[in-house]
């Protein structure tokens, strides 16, 4: 409300191809969902299944829904009927939020959804009060709110009190149909970590933060920057070139690093632009090698890229730019200097725990949290974090832990290596041999040249303990979820397939 007042009749939210809300505008839209949703009955303390895309209408009605008391619980309707119900059963919701169209296809598409694979929730039978985003459609619940009338309406004299225990955000992340697992966070947590990512990724008056990730785009508010959208699911690597041309005007971006490299080509072969406005890069999601900043480095020379490191439960931890990435000679990942609200600390064993004010309250139906064990290997090497690794990745030969994530980076840093990748593939005696998975920084390397050159590099990096078995050169190493991270258990296997085979690794 603060920034609303300050920032006027500034732009404050541009939805794909849609209108423009000012900061006043904006807010004003929030405080009158939030008292349209008192008005109908919503409760403090009530959860809300939350299942509209990301766009201004989208956004009013979750910070609408927050601002009233209640809590908004991200739900995913494709998730399967089985995991769906057993997540409902654990957020014991009053309310549903969810597209027109998510309501219609529920109750008359269900067929050709099912035919497509597509198993999705009967929302009309879930024996909760409804609101719903869009025009309204065959299928949406009689007495169903409507987000847009919500958002138009009077706010009266309503206003927020200060609570900042109150529960405000729910976040499912992993687990299963017996055990799902959630991420609570309280006004208070959330609002500490999304203004500590506006300051930490450099956002003011004037900016223009180009993003459908909500964690970016509330900061923007926040700061007094102008959030535009891309359209739905719009994902760079599919249209480099239309990705670059959505940038007119944007001073941040946001890209996953498996979606850069394709951005990178279209900007090399002369097919899309950058805008000259463009003052940073985001990444995060994943890790950021070295490789991959070199590159960005020369192609876009005018861009600075801060790489996030956080997590659900504690946003953010810390920031670098590349060229502090590149800079860092060391062993291990540079993840940058933590902010300055949050503690950070190491287990015996080396496990990063931190805490803070952006720190989580828990997860749903647990005990409160105290700090977060993040199940990272990392140490604070003169007031910076250095990742060196994570727990559940750690290979075991002989006596000798390994852990990948200490000399991954470094390996990563030699000429013409893209990405390098260490797992362990388990032997006839019970042991693991130590596999160094290459991808080359260009197509059409030679395997068996580059396999050689790296090879002859690495007793000057790594401890003789860990230099490994084989050295295998592929053209991608699989990756898995959102996060495109590389997926170690599937390279594992193909390994292993490839062994059966009889194909021999280039060693």
């Amino acid at each position: 409300m603060d920034t609303a007042r300050r920032r006027g009749d500034a732009p404050a939210l541009t939805g794909p191809g849609g209108p423009t809300l000012s900061h006043r505008r904006f807010a004003d839209a929030v405080l009158a969902t939030a008292h349209g949703l008192r008005g109908a009955g919503m409760a403090p303390g009530d959860r809300v299944l939350f299942s509209v895309r990301p766009g201004p209408e989208g956004v009013v009605l979750a910070l609408g829904i927050i601002a009233a008391g209640a809590t908004v619980v991200f739900i995913d309707p494709g998730a399967g009927p089985e995991l769906f119900a057993a997540r409902k059963e654990l957020a014991a919701p009053r309310w549903a939020a969810a597209e027109s169209l998510l309501y219609a296809a529920a109750r008359y598409g269900r067929p050709l959804a099912r035919r497509r694979g597509l198993l999705l929730p009967d929302y009309h039978r879930l024996g909760l009060r409804h609101i719903h985003a869009g025009r309204r459609l065959p299928g949406v619940p009689a007495g169903a709110l409507s987000a847009r009338r919500l958002a138009a309406g009077p706010a009266g004299a309503f206003r927020p009190r200060p609570a900042p225990g109150q529960e405000a955000l729910v976040v499912f992340t992993s687990g299963t149909t017996g055990a799902p697992k959630a991420v609570v966070h309280t006004r208070g947590s959330l609002g500490a970590g999304l203004a500590g990512c506006g300051h930490a990724l450099r956002m003011g008056d004037g900016d223009t933060v180009h993003t459908d990730q909500l964690m970016l785009g509330i900061p923007a508010l926040i700061t007094g920057a102008h959030w535009t959208m891309p359209p739905y699911g719009f994902a760079p690597a599919a249209d480099p070139v239309r990705y670059a041309a959505g940038l007119h005007g944007a001073t941040h971006t946001f890209c996953v690093p498996a979606d850069l490299p394709t951005v990178l080509d279209a900007v090399e072969r002369g097919e899309a632009t950058v805008p000259t406005t463009l003052r940073y890069l985001v990444l995060g999601g994943a890790p950021v090698l070295p490789g991959l900043l070199r590159r960005a480095a020369r192609t876009l020379p005018g861009v600075t890229v801060l790489a996030v490191y956080g997590m659900t439960e504690i946003l953010p931890v810390a920031v670098a730019t590349g060229a502090e990435k590149l800079a860092h000679d060391g062993p291990g990942d540079l993840l940058g200097t933590p902010l300055s609200s949050v503690t950070v600390r190491t287990a015996p064993d080396g496990e990063l725990l931190v805490s803070g004010p952006n720190l989580c309250r828990g997860y749903l139906g647990r005990p409160p949290m105290e700090q977060h064990a993040t199940g990272d290997l990392a140490r604070l090497e003169d007031g910076r974090l250095v990742l060196h690794g994570r727990k559940k990745d750690m290979l075991i030969r002989g006596r000798t832990n390994i852990y990948p994530g200490l000399y991954e980076p470094a390996i990563t840093a030699l000429p013409g290596v893209a990405e390098a990748v260490i797992v362990g593939v388990p032997d006839d005696y019970g042991d693991e041999r130590v596999v160094l998975v290459l991808v080359p920084e260009r197509p059409g390397t030679a395997p068996e040249s580059l396999a050689e050159r790296v090879r002859s590099r690495l007793p000057a990096l790594l401890d003789a303990a860990v230099l490994p078995d084989d050295v295998v050169v592929l053209d991608r190493v699989p990756v898995a979820g959102r996060s495109r991270k590389p997926d170690r258990d599937a390279l594992r296997d193909r390994l292993r397939r490839d062994a059966a085979r009889g194909t021999e690794p280039v060693r």
